[in-house]
């Protein structure tokens, strides 16, 4: 087979000038972004449209991302209006309601939505369309080369039909998700040595919801062997998700996934009894290696967007506002990359910090949301130089914006740092149960922490 980085077939191998990997949230942000600043964008999407996909609960911070790209009416129309996100503690049988209005800003962002993602997907991708950018689906990327003197690349996709096409594009997005294709080709993608879960997860009908406008909160459910979330949906549908650590999934053995999350909701009470007269409405799923991150996130001719570059773990809800939010600044970073190349370098720069600002403010609490002593400082929030406000801030998305909420999440990392040293014991018993519990699933155990 011919190279194609060799681009010998001109009538085959088209010109754009992006050319995006992935149809999902981050792709389908920055395609119609960089089309409306005057670039030809081609996306393409190994999937067709409406397809289910995992992450359905949305944060405040993404509806003012909705309304730039012009989708906000046709997300409202599918979502579930989100007020607040619930964490409940059986240890400590106790129950906080962090309700996103209390926070620093939360007149203007007082919620979210959760959603069914082959619709709010497809409401997505049709967008793109509608913005002037040539999308294909049931088309996956195979190859990519980049060309010399960064002059672009080639790529190369398959269709479902068996049909080859190729594109010779001046710049490559992957927003492939979690099948990370740049970042498996280089060769760059590596298990995050500071965290590691797995998950299990489907639909249920018949789950009991709150009551008003309380029925459409997120609730996290501890429990030993890490977290359930529990996510309300139109049309009777609630996603049920298992978060749990390598060695737990290890003792499934003969159970089917669907034993096993059951399994794991009965161990807990509070889960079990909203969902006693739910039923299993899809098969149920599962997500190994659950966090990794890349070494980079772009070069001189591309860049790795949302989970494409990074995924640590789905307890703040954060997938979708980091891969929109990358979409954004991407797109800002291109464009000037095209039009200004002298100044790329300065843009590239830019964009490395913007892109890892969202990822490290959550995964210092994402790394210590199943610790005692941070348990304890969300079962029993205190307002102090308004920390709790910045703690909702944070819930609801609010890391790249305005809001001054730094030196109160300061003051609150501080409170956890107290607390931690004041109980010795139980934090150094909590840091050997972590160290045990992310080990790598080839490594572990049967049996139980």
């Amino acid at each position: 087979m011919q190279n194609p980085s060799q681009a010998t077939e001109p009538a085959v191998a088209q010109d754009c000038d992006v050319l995006v990997i992935g149809g999902g949230p981050a792709g389908c942000t920055v395609a119609p972004l960089l089309a409306e600043k005057g670039h030809k964008v081609v996306v393409l999407e190994k999937a067709h449209h409406p397809r289910f996909h995992i992450g359905e609960s949305l944060l405040p911070a993404n509806l003012p991302l909705f309304e730039r790209l012009g989708v906000a009416e046709e997300v409202k129309a599918i979502g579930m209006v989100k007020r607040a996100a619930e964490f409940v503690s059986f240890a400590d049988n106790k129950e906080q309601v962090f309700q996103f209005a209390e926070a620093w800003d939360g007149k203007s962002m007082p919620h979210a939505y959760q959603v069914l993602r082959s619709k709010f997907d497809e409401i997505m991708i049709r967008n793109t369309e509608k913005k002037g950018v040539e999308v294909h689906e049931g088309c996956r990327a195979r190859s990519v080369d980049f060309l010399p003197n960064n002059a672009g690349a080639v790529v190369e996709a398959e269709s479902d039909d068996g049909s080859t096409m190729r594109w010779k594009a001046r710049f490559v997005v992957d927003a492939s998700g979690r099948d990370t294709f740049l970042a498996n080709k280089f060769k760059i993608k590596h298990r995050n040595p500071k965290h590691n879960s797995s998950s299990v997860y489907g639909h249920f009908a018949g789950a009991r919801r709150h009551d008003g406008d309380a029925e459409g909160n997120i609730t996290i459910f501890w429990f030993e062997h890490g977290w359930f979330w529990f996510i309300p949906m139109m049309d009777d549908q609630t996603s049920i998700g298992m978060v749990t650590w390598p060695y737990f999934m290890k003792t499934m053995g003969k159970r089917s996934l669907t034993e096993f999350l059951m399994d794991g909701i009965a161990m807990c009470p509070p889960l079990a009894e909203r969902l006693k007269d739910a039923r299993l409405i899809n098969e149920v799923e599962a997500t190994g290696n659950f966090s990794y991150v890349s070494e980079r996130n772009h070069g001189p001719n591309y860049v790795l967007l949302g989970d494409a570059y990074a995924f640590i773990d789905p307890v703040f809800s954060s997938g979708v506002l980091l891969a929109m939010n990358s979409g954004f600044i991407a797109a800002d970073a291109i464009d000037t990359t095209l039009k200004h190349p002298e100044q790329s370098a300065a843009a590239m720069q830019e964009f490395d910090r913007l892109m890892k600002h969202g990822p490290k403010e959550f995964s210092w609490f994402i790394y210590r949301i199943t610790n005692p002593n941070m348990r304890d400082i969300f079962m029993h929030p205190r307002n102090v130089l308004r920390v709790k406000e910045a703690l909702l801030s944070l819930l609801a998305g609010d890391v790249f914006g305005k809001t001054p909420i730094w030196g109160a999440i300061r003051v609150l990392k501080s409170i956890y740092y107290i607390t931690a040293l004041s109980r010795p014991k139980r934090s150094w018993m909590a840091w050997k149960k972590r160290k045990f519990n992310i080990r790598p699933v080839e490594d572990a155990e049967m049996g139980t922490a």
